[in-house]
């Protein structure tokens, strides 16, 4: 029963990595940081056209 039950801990976990994604989600802390670096290079931090604002990478540095 123990295995069984590591076993589906372990595939629920394999899950959740495997549907995150890269840049982390766009809080405040991520975008203040992202917006310091960026604008530290000479650049504007911006949304990404069609981008989703809730995900990081869905921004870039613009304008260095």
């Amino acid at each position: 029963m123990k295995r069984v039950l590591a076993t589906v801990l372990l595939l629920g976990l394999a899950a959740c990595a495997s549907s995150s994604r890269e840049g982390g989600i766009a809080n405040y802390d991520g975008l203040k940081q992202a917006q310091e670096k960026c604008a530290a290079e000479g650049g504007k931090l911006t949304l990404k056209d069609g981008g989703n604002s809730e995900w990081l990478q869905d921004y870039s540095c613009k304008g260095k």
